[in-house]
């Protein structure tokens, strides 16, 4: 017995020391990448900003509900694959799928989209989606050569992110556009759910991202 539980702190030791390694490894030798990865989430929250404060109109305010939901299922799907990272120890919570890669592609094909309605199908049109969708797989590439995911779980969220992107801009011309224009109520429950959902937003980036820093 004793001989078995020196053998599983060993065990532990040695997972341990590997995470260690591991995460000077890789802060030592992709210094830059590892500075540009952390600034990811905060790509993001600045997309979210800026639609609520350049557009301001009903539609920001769906696209702000949508890019909550969607993390939202990103925790929900975490908890049900409940699949270890690639170093399990730089990170507690379950890898698949990728998180920042779901928010990045969700907020990335919504802009394609916006893009594509504002200035129809032309050349700046069609060379500011590529940049947007390059940028997009860059930051999710950097998740794995940071080893805080696998390629499937990235690949994975970035193909949830992007459906659902597409969904939730379907649903609000072909659905929830004209209730919203003619029923006071449905005006009513989108102000407040967005408010609601900023309000989230905020108060997570306050007790996590902060903390993280």
């Amino acid at each position: 017995m004793v001989g078995t539980l020196v053998s599983r702190d060993s065990s532990n030791i040695e997972v341990g020391v590997a995470a260690l390694e591991q995460k000077a490894s890789i802060s030592g030798s992709t210094g830059v990448e590892s500075t540009v990865n952390r600034l990811s989430k905060w790509v993001v929250a600045g997309a979210f900003g800026s639609v609520l404060l350049l557009r301001h109109d009903a539609e920001a305010l769906w696209f702000v509900t949508g890019s909550v939901m969607n993390a939202t299922l990103s925790v929900g799907l975490k908890r049900v694959f409940n699949q270890e990272r690639p170093v399990s120890g730089l990170r507690s919570d379950p890898g698949m799928p990728s998180s920042h890669a779901q928010s990045i592609f969700f907020v990335a094909v919504f802009t394609v989209i916006s893009v594509m309605e504002w200035l129809g199908i032309n050349g700046i049109a069609f060379m500011a989606s590529v940049l947007v969708l390059a940028f997009a797989s860059y930051l999710s590439w950097l998740r794995v050569s940071q080893q805080l995911h696998t390629i499937s779980q990235v690949l994975v969220g970035a193909a949830l992110g992007a459906v659902f992107s597409i969904l939730w801009f379907l649903s609000w011309h072909f659905v929830v556009l004209e209730a919203f224009v003619s029923t006071l109520w449905v005006r009513i429950l989108l102000v407040l759910g967005a408010a609601g959902c900023s309000l989230g937003f905020l108060a997570y980036v306050v007790r996590n991202w902060f903390r993280d820093e």
